[in-house]
């Protein structure tokens, strides 16, 4: 491999998507039966009405959403840099994610519950495995204000 012949980001979740261009996208399974989503690749059967086969990839009208839920985090493993905020987000016409909630204070004056965010693909902190691939995952930005 050259210098110029760069290897594309693997994706840290299963509904990351990265494309032969290096574009990433998010895809989740969607139940034909129930219309209930689902974060895994391989289910057997949906886990709302047992219906087995019957997921399809389907990539997201939308990246918004609302904020359910965060925490913000003042303790982590070493070399994680704290504080953050891990949020949970419902997704707009889609299923709920858990993920870092970023590009506002981390204080609760700061952050409302119900507030609308965005779905932001990017690199995973700088994290590497042990061949150098770089990797990218999701992340959640609030909607500025129009």
């Amino acid at each position: 491999m050259t210098d110029t012949d760069l290897a594309l980001p693997l994706p840290a979740m299963p509904f990351i998507k990265v494309e032969p261009n290096g574009v990433a996208r998010l895809e989740f399974q969607k139940c034909t039966a129930c219309s209930a989503f689902s974060l895994e690749t391989n289910r057997i059967a949906c886990g709302k009405c047992g219906a087995r086969g019957s997921f399809v990839a389907q990539q997201p009208e939308t990246t918004t959403g609302t904020l359910h839920s965060y925490s913000i985090v003042h303790r982590s493993f070493p070399g994680v840099a704290v504080p953050f905020v891990s949020a949970i987000v419902d997704m707009d016409n889609g299923p709920s994610l858990k993920g870092n909630l970023r590009g506002i204070a981390q204080d609760p004056e700061s952050i409302s519950l119900g507030m609308a965010v965005n779905v932001v693909l990017d690199d995973a902190l700088n994290r590497k495995d042990d061949q150098g691939n770089s990797y990218v995952s999701h992340f959640f930005e609030p909607v500025a204000a129009k």
